[in-house]
């Protein structure tokens, strides 16, 4: 039953549930398009890896103190976290726009190379994942928002 009452763990999963969920409705201020997809998407604002990473970590430091090994442990998973979310996954990202492009051209080209029969080719692939990664500040505002989100469920359940 320990489980049920682990502080970090449920600031870190409210975290990813309340930066995913935003998603949706910073999409929609900016876009003027409702995504509900964003829901189970990666990348975008905020980044929810950081905003897990993160609320895990203060839950730690409230729990143990910034001294102990375990605040040690989860703060430089966390850097890890947002050094890939910014850095490995952002090119893959990146190398994937580019990637449907060229996918994209060359469907084009053979269209126009041979009249193929009328068939839904281009709904039967799959395109790459673009939104991997996130822009530094996607990470940055993830970041704040499980630190942010944790010291109010902090304030909340443990007054």
């Amino acid at each position: 039953m320990d489980l049920f009452f682990n502080f970090p763990l449920w600031s870190a999963l409210a975290a990813i549930f309340f930066a995913q969920f935003i998603k949706v409705p910073l999409h929609f201020f900016f876009t003027k398009r409702l995504d509900w997809s964003l829901l189970t998407s990666t990348g975008g604002m905020p980044s929810s890896h950081s905003a897990a990473v993160t609320a895990l970590s203060t839950g730690i430091a409230l729990e143990t103190g910034l001294g102990s090994s375990l605040f040690a442990v989860s703060a430089v998973f966390a850097i890890i976290v947002m050094f890939d979310a910014t850095g490995v996954r952002r090119q893959a990202g990146e190398h994937a726009i580019v990637l449907n492009q060229l996918v994209s051209d060359f469907q084009r080209f053979i269209e126009e190379a041979k009249e193929w029969p009328e068939k839904p080719e281009q709904e039967k692939r799959e395109e790459l994942k673009e939104l991997l990664g996130h822009k530094p500040v996607e990470v940055f505002f993830g970041g704040l928002t499980g630190i942010g989100l944790t010291l109010l469920l902090q304030y909340i359940f443990q007054g």
